[in-house]
This record gives C-alpha cells, structure tokens and sequence, in this order.
C-alpha cells in the first residue's frame, strides 16, 4: 500500500521552502526531501550502536553530489561520481557543524547523517537546502538531539538584503553569508564579502538569525506530528566522584604550572607528566588488591581532561590569564618575509607565534583554469588556494592518505578571504593558484594561510585591490553568563574553549567570516563584540605585513610568464587554431608560448621568452588583417598549381599569382620561379565580390604602381575560353592551363 507523504511549507524571505516525508527510505531513522522551486535534497539520518574502544562521538555527515540531478552524464572515464567534489565536501563539513554541538556530550551511539541532490534547477544553491534536510530528518528520526537548526543563505544586491539569492543574485552581491542556529542562537556562519563593513555583517547575521525561525516552526511541528519516539543513548562520563578526586589533586599543580608563560611544547609535556602522575596514584591496582575498586584509567583520563578544561578556563575568566602569558586582545609576536623561493613566481612566509605557513605563487594562463564537472552553473575557476597540513606540523608522525576533509575546508576558506581583491582577467589575464603549505601549527593556520598568501601575491607582482589579513577569535563561557572574546587564539584554547571564529579582511572590511562554536549558540551582541575587537587586530596584522612589503610590484618575476592580449575577428578563429588545432599547435611549438583563445575573438599569448611572445603577437595581429589594394606583402607559397601559385600573405589569408605574373620574363613552370614554402614579395592587384585575391609578383619587381599594375594586367590579360582574367583553370589562346601570352624564357629569379 502507497504510504501516507506529508508535506510542511515555510516562507522563508520571501520564497517557499517545503518539506517532504513518508515517501522515501522507510527503514532509515528519519528521512525527508526538501524543495526550493525545482531543487530537491535528500537527507536520512539513522543512529547505530556503540562502537568500543572509542573516545569521542561517532557522528558522519556525508553529502553527494549526483549529476543526474541537472542531467548530466559525469565526465569521469567511468562516468559515474567518484570522490567527492571540494563542493561536495564543503557542503558536508558546512552541515556537520551546526548538528554536532546539539549532540548530548558524551554520546557514544553512532550516527550518521546522509544527503544527496535529487535534482539541481541550476538557479538554487543546494548546500542550505542540506543543512535544513538533515536537521529535520534528525528531528523525526528516534534520534536524541536538541535541534532543530535552520539555515539560510544571506545576499546583498545593490544593498538590499535578499534571503535564499538564487545563483545569478549572487553573481551581483558583494555578500554570500551562510547562516545556522536554533531558535535562541547563531550555532555556525560561513561568509565571503567584498569589504563589507562589521555593522553591515551584523545587520546580515541578525536577518538572518530572523529568518530561520519558520524553518525552526515547520520542523516542530513536523516532530509534533510524525516523529518517532527518541532511542536510549549510551553516554560515557566518569563518575562525579571521580571527577571530584581528580580535580582536587591536579588543580593546584595545573595552576603553578600554568603561573608561568608556556609554549606548546611546555604546556603540553607539563599536563602530560601530570596526568602520569595522577594515573599513577588513581588507576595502577596495588598488589593483591581488588581491581573492580580502582577507576579505570579511561575515567581517570577523562577526568583529568575535564579538570584541565576548568582550570584554563577558570583563569581566563577570573584573572584575564591565558596559558601563554597573554592578556585576552594580545597578539602573538608576528614576523614575515617574502621572495623565498628564486624560482617560483612570487612567494611569502607567515610566523605568528608558533604557527607558520608559507605560501608559494604560480601564474599561468587562462587555458589553465581549473574546470568543473558538478552542480554549479560557474564550470571554471581561475584562482585556485591550496592548503597543505603535514604531520611535522605539530610535531606528529602520521601516515599521509591525500588531503583531508579539514585542508580542503581551510584551502577553501583562504581562497574565499582573498578572491575579492584577486583583479580580474580583463585587468590581469592569468590563471592563479596558490598552495598555503603549514610549516608549524600551534592554532589559526588558516588565517595565517591568508596573511602569507597575500604576501606571495604581492611578492608575484599580482595587482591585488587591498591586502587582506586574517585572525582567529576565540571565546571562553560558564554557567553564570562570564564570557571573555580571545584574540588570535593558540591550539589549547581552541580545543578548551568554546568557539573558533575566523574573520579575514582588509583595512576597509570584511572579506570572509566562518564560525564553529561547541556551545548551544552565540548571540548577536557577543558576535558584534567579536568582529570589533576583530577588526583592531586585523589592522595590527596588516602593519606588519605592509613593513615587509608595502605594495605589489611593478613587475612580474622573471621566470612568470608575460601575457599579451591579441584581438582577433571571431571568424579569424577556425584559422588560427587550424584543422584539429594544427596551426595553433604549429604556432606554440615554433615560438616556445602558450596560446588560449577566448570565444569572443581575444587571443592570450604567454611567454617568458620576449622573442618567442613578440613573433607569436605579430603572427596572430596578422589574423586580423584585410587585403588592401595596392600594398605589398611578404608570404608564404602554400600552393603551386599549373597556372600559379597561391600565397599567404597574412594567417588564414591567401591571394593567386598567376604564373604570367610570377616574373619579369616570361615563366614556362611555375617551379620554375617558386616551390611550396617560399616566401616571396608580392602586391595586392585585385580582390573580387566573393574575396578571392590576385596578387602580383611582377609588380614589385618592376616597381609597378596600383594602377600600372592593374592596367598592364587588364591589357595582357584578355577573356580566356573556359577561364577567367585571373588566370584560373581553363586556359589561355595559347592553349596554356590558366597562362596567358606572356614571355618566354626560364628565369629563374625569385
């Protein structure tokens, strides 16, 4: 029997959003489609066992992208999805982020949560669509979970707000923000801006806050209506006994070792020691003794961890003490240089603290642009970031499995903060990627990613609009609403605290934003208070990078390649490129450049070779070039027939020298006088109605004018039976193919 399918509509701006369930995935926990015009996403959410051994919550958020949901036949060699897209991947990490902190601390069930595109109408972005899929397919699954969240997407087109912009509204918006939370909160932001101001952010942040709340309204009732009963979880926690213990024993030594500034290395091996000690004392059961008395050191550990927490987090509160010594808005100690690398097109090393990334700069052509085989209208990328993490990076051994969900999500974050101020292909035609390669880590690599690569731009001679710097906000809360906001925060207070809150920008604004806190929400004054105390230490920043280098240079490095910009008519295209991308291949091979051809008739030729750029340009100018009555060239015999030879005189153009005009005495052969591939002088004589050509060999050798030319050649050169006056097959009286009654001799001058 057909099962009952309930839908649920919210208004969300000013376009209706529509959940669907009861239809698909009946053994999943929860599953539901969601509708925005014609694009649909798929979520299910089911909830598993424990899985032993396990510290930590097993939770998985996987979206796909499936192709068929636009009508596209992936163009892999097995033409089917494979790995999934950075798109794919971003959506998936942008929706696990505000499910996860909803989770009951502590919960040991697994749980996954599984999204697909059903169908893409290639005017709605999908990724809010995801966030909101999976939350409600959570919220009437027996899953236990606090949510709802919504989500929204925030745009501002010629400012005016628009909630939901289709692809083509953001295409003209100076804001893409990507906004979650619950009723009360903001739980996750995800922004690129082209300098948008901090009050403009917050005005977008509480609209969007505002207008999640009929998606929040539609998935309770939904769980009013259809949900199913929530499952007992399991949860491991130590006992508060246990807890009480620890904390008494360690408390003390945790504060006189953190009395003292620390680094990474001392904190970390001080808390190690420590923690030996108390497991030492705690967990090792004496001999003979009942082991079924002792904690296990699993508690013990957990304990400890716990205890740790509240230590830090009591001195920042308290005292405005940070474990490296630091008050709440100090920045670490920052340093830069650029020019590296003497080989690669611009480059520049970025040192705050214990974290350092360099960034290295390559440029090329257009050609080169990354394409794209997804669900997105835009098919190529022109400036691509990359974000290396290796294991040395934080002093660590690890196998090394391709990049991780985490660098593409950082790569992706750098690449948003700076394609704002990236000058665009009719201004700087190059093809851009830059690779950020983490050297050391000791927290906001990602934003140092920003810092250096902004230097390697500058370094590279790429005319950047502004440059951008990046810094990581931090925030330590209780139960009694103390809060205190960190400046550029370390390792320890990220993983201790309760937010990680990225904001990049230049000196007039905020270029991207991303926001992951641990914590039930943030509201909007504590995020107001955040992208302030932002904004001064993104200024602090700056001026240590502009000490390095204060402006890009004028120049490109000598290994980059110059780029010279050639328009051609579209119907001079075929031309250069040739059969099969013969001619355009022929050309790059000679001139040792790289050539890409745009639709509209614009030709880019890149070079490091001077020689090689300024002959190609010459070669494809050419291209552009009419006949013109009367004036000389210099071409190439590409075709000797029995009456003539014909000659290109400029690219994809050529005209016939009839055999009675190849010299100045008369021409039995025309091998004679030329062989294919000679290049010869001639004139411009005439140019019939359908283009056809006649050129004159005879004329410059005698120094003949336009009209002495044409008149000497009309009083030779009468009606020919079967031909015509330019000599074409058919034959002359004196029954020559295509000759005429011109001189003897065999002259072989050329």
């Amino acid at each position: 029997m057909k099962p009952e399918v309930k839908r649920y509509s919210a208004t969300v701006g000013t376009r209706t959003v529509t959940f669907e369930t009861g239809k698909l995935a009946h053994q999943a926990g929860g599953a539901v489609t969601i509708a925005l015009d014609d694009s649909v996403v798929f979520a299910a959410a089911t909830m598993g066992g424990v899985r032993e051994g396990i510290d930590f919550f097993p939770l998985s958020v996987e979206y796909e992208e499936r192709l068929y949901a636009t009508g596209k036949i992936p163009g892999s060699f097995f033409r089917r999805e494979g790995r999934p897209s950075t798109e794919a991947i971003l959506t998936a990490r942008l929706t696990d982020r505000p499910l996860r902190p909803l989770f009951a601390h502590g919960m040991r069930n697994e749980v996954q949560v599984m999204m697909f595109s059903i169908s893409a109408d290639g005017i709605n972005p999908l990724d809010v669509l995801a966030i909101n899929a999976a939350s409600a397919a959570i919220m009437i699954s027996d899953i236990p979970w606090n949510g709802p969240v919504g989500a929204v997407r925030v745009g501002r087109v010629n400012g005016e707000f628009v909630i939901n912009p289709t692809f083509a509204e953001t295409e003209k918006s100076d804001l893409d923000l990507r906004l979650a939370g619950t009723r009360d909160a903001i739980l996750m932001v995800e922004c690129g801006a082209d300098e948008v101001p901090e009050d403009v952010m917050v005005a977008a942040l509480e609209l969007g806050h505002k207008s999640i709340q009929p998606l929040i309204d539609a998935q309770l009732k939904m769980q009013a209506e259809i949900g199913k009963p929530k499952r007992e979880a399991t949860f491991e926690k130590a006992a508060d006994e246990i807890n009480k213990k620890v904390f008494a024993r360690v408390s003390g030594p945790m504060n006189e070792l953190l009395d003292k500034p620390l680094s990474k290395s001392e904190f970390y091996d001080g808390m190690g020691k420590l923690q030996e000690e108390i497991l030492g004392e705690l967990a090792t059961v004496a001999a003979g003794a009942n082991a079924a008395e002792y904690p296990s050191a699993k508690d013990v550990k957990s304990a400890f961890s716990d205890a740790e927490a509240a230590v830090v987090r009591e001195r920042i509160l308290g005292t405005g003490k940070r474990p490296d010594g630091r008050t709440p808005t100090e920045i670490r100690p920052i340093w830069c240089e650029v020019d590296i690398s003497p080989r690669v097109h611009g480059s520049g090393l970025f040192t705050r603290g214990e974290t350092q990334v360099l960034t290295l700069a390559t440029l090329g052509t257009l050609g080169e642009a990354q394409e794209l085989d997804n669900l997105s209208p835009i098919d190529t990328k022109r400036y691509l970031h990359h974000y290396n993490f290796p294991p040395f990076s934080t002093g660590e051994v690890k196998p090394l499995r391709g990049q991780s969900r985490r660098e593409i999500g950082h790569g992706a974050l750098a690449e948003r903060a700076l394609e704002p101020v990236i000058p665009n292909e009719e201004t700087f035609p190059y093809t851009l990627r830059l690779v950020s390669e983490v050297l050391a880590s000791n927290g906001s690599s990602s934003m140092a990613s920003v810092c250096g690569s902004t230097l390697a731009l500058m370094d590279a001679g790429v005319p950047i609009k502004a440059p951008v710097a990046g810094v990581a906000m931090g925030l330590v809360t209780d139960p009694t609403g103390r809060y205190k906001i960190l400046t550029d925060i370390q390792g320890t207070e990220d993983h201790l605290g309760d937010m990680d809150f990225k904001v990049a920008g230049t000196k007039d604004g905020i270029t991207a934003l991303q926001m992951d806190i641990k914590i039930s929400g943030l509201s909007t004054e504590m995020m107001k208070e955040a992208l302030a105390q932002a904004h001064e230490a993104r200024l602090f920043i700056l001026g240590k990078m502009l000490e390095v280098i204060p402006q890009s240079r004028a120049e490109l490095k000598p290994h980059a390649p110059r780029i010279i910009t050639v328009k051609i008519p579209v119907d001079k295209i075929g031309a250069l490129i040739g059969p099969g991308g013969k001619n355009i291949r022929a050309l790059q091979e000679e001139t040792k450049v790289k050539i890409d051809v745009q639709e509209d008739g614009t030709v880019y030729i890149a070079s490091t070779d001077g020689v090689g750029g300024e002959i190609a340009r010459q070669r494809v100018e050419a291209l552009g070039e009419t006949a013109e009555l009367g004036r000389i060239y210099t071409g190439k015999v590409v075709r000797i027939v029995d009456f003539g030879a014909f000659v290109e005189i400029v690219p994809g153009m050529d005209g016939l020298v009839h055999i009675s005009q190849l010299d100045s005495e008369r021409v039995n052969k025309v091998e004679d006088i030329v062989n294919m591939g000679d290049e010869i002088t001639v004139m411009v004589t005439g140019i019939d109605p359908t283009g056809k050509i006649r050129l004159s060999r005879q004329a410059v050798l005698e120094g003949w004018t336009l009209e002495e030319a044409q008149e000497r050649d009309a009083r030779k050169s009468g009606p020919r039976p079967g031909g015509d006056r330019g000599g074409r097959p058919g034959g002359d009286r004196n029954g020559r193919p295509g000759g005429d009654r011109g001189r003897g001799g065999n002259d072989r001058r050329r």
